[in-house]
């Protein structure tokens, strides 16, 4: 295609009105790059989005409603009246001498690594959902929801203010630890290479446009969806960021299948015994509250959660749990509580199956038939119509040993072999010593009587 010569600041579509002749070719390149421009911008577009809950595969938009554990879910935006006045030098010291060394408590779980999460004052958290969760699998865990933190330094920029947590997420003295002082090679660090390196993490509070006149009591409300700085027990800190259910579970005590561990030491502490056994191939840990006369609780932790609750009581039948109650509520869009639940869904269990006999049936014998398919001759004495009729074993007869000579019709004679050909210019050896040389007469000795 000839494509027209637009000179330079021309409007194309004046283009059409100067020049009327050319205007088929000139609507037929517009229309080219408007579809290369319109195909470049779906492309681009196009995503591809994988569940990694359900396996399922869609391509088209990322769908945001993806069920995530609720402690990674977007925040409730706050709503703190902020000023117009930008910050100055006076009011910048007051927040560094009120915030420097404050304490509160987690309320989502905090990654470490340089880039942290991003609170928008007044706004929502980025990342969120599956981009904080990948956040925390990549970087790593800080701190978990309840746990201590201390505002260990505070960093001004013109919109955000940057806080670092538990020392922060990078190591001090950056530039020394590439410096060394030494002659030829001995040579040593200024700075020495700490080995379990940094913990801490890092918040950033970005406002729009500019840092607003700020109190360090707006700031801290500003911080509540993701720290709280209220006077609280470890319980109490803990427990405010689980969902109602579980915290009435743990304040009163009670395990419920599914907690984690942190969620058993909340709720009933330290235990009195602890004991690692394995049914099957499952290694699980007994974890044993209380003793005779009293109530004695056993709880069976594998990995890190409970999946099995037993109760025992003095006279009575002990009280076994296994049904998880703890997954269903930890997550944004409220799953079913075990994974057989869900319709559409087929659980495959691996490895060695322990079945209950009290409400499953035994496993069918291994057999060779097809599913539904019958034996020609079923049972007739009125038994199981898969199972044939128990005949006596008939062994084979054993056969004699064939002699020579027994079928002559059947066996072909042994031919005899014919003599192997000697190489040309060899000569044979003889059949027979006798036949080899004529016998000489044999002369008689000199002092033998010659023969009558």
């Amino acid at each position: 295609m000839n494509w027209p010569f637009l000179p330079l600041g021309m409007n194309p579509f004046s283009l059409l009105a100067t020049a009327p002749n050319r205007r088929p070719q000139i609507r037929h390149g517009m229309a080219a790059v408007l579809a290369v421009l319109l195909a470049a911008g779906t492309a681009s577009a196009q995503v591809i989005t994988v569940d990694t809950r359900t396996g399922a595969v869609t391509n088209g938009p990322a769908s945001t409603g993806a069920s995530v554990d609720r402690r990674f879910r977007q925040v409730e935006p706050t709503h703190v009246p902020l000023s117009k006045t930008e910050l100055d030098a006076k009011t910048r010291l007051e927040l560094i001498r009120a915030l420097q060394s404050e304490q509160g408590f987690a309320m989502r779980p905090f990654p470490r690594g340089h880039k942290g999460l991003t609170l928008v004052a007044n706004g929502k958290l980025e990342p969120a959902g599956e981009g904080y969760v990948a956040l925390v699998t990549s970087e790593g865990l800080s701190a978990k929801p309840g746990d201590r933190l201390v505002l260990t330094d505070i960093k001004f920029d013109r919109s955000k203010l940057v806080f670092d947590l538990n020392g922060g997420p990078d190591p001090k003295h950056r530039f020394l630890r590439h410096v060394q002082i030494g002659v030829g090679p001995n040579t040593a660090p200024v700075i020495q290479e700490d080995a379990q390196g940094p913990m801490g993490a890092r918040l950033t509070l970005a406002f729009p446009g500019h840092v607003p006149e700020l109190t360090s009591a707006e700031v801290k409300a500003l911080l509540a969806p993701l720290i709280s700085f209220d006077l609280k027990t470890p319980i109490q800190a803990f427990t405010d960021t689980l969902p109602p259910k579980l915290k009435d579970a743990i304040l009163n005590h009670r395990v419920l299948v599914g907690m984690s561990t942190d969620m058993v030491l909340f709720a009933k502490g330290q235990p009195e015994t602890k004991s690692r056994e394995v049914e099957g191939q499952m290694p699980f840990e007994e974890w044993i509250y209380g003793k005779p006369p009293k109530d004695v609780e056993f709880i069976r932790i594998n990995g890190n959660r409970v999946i099995r609750v037993e109760i025992a009581k003095m006279g009575e039948k002990p009280t076994i749990f296994t049904r998880d109650e703890v997954e269903g509520l930890m997550r944004t869009d409220g799953t079913p509580l075990t994974p057989g639940d869900a319709p559409g869904t087929r659980t495959v269990q691996l490895g060695d199956v322990h079945r209950d006999p009290d409400t499953q049936s035994p496993a069918a014998p291994p057999s060779l038939r097809k599913p539904g398919e019958t034996l020609p001759n079923p049972n007739p004495s009125g038994g199981d119509p898969n199972v044939g009729v128990m005949r006596p074993v008939q062994f084979p007869k054993e056969k004699p040993a064939p002699q020579p000579g027994a079928n002559p019709d059947g066996e072909p004679e042994a031919q005899p072999q014919a003599p192997a050909q000697p190489p040309v210019g060899v000569q044979p050896p003889p059949a027979d010593a006798s036949q080899s040389a004529p016998a000489k007469p044999q002369s008689n000795p000199p002092d033998a009587d010659p023969p009558k």
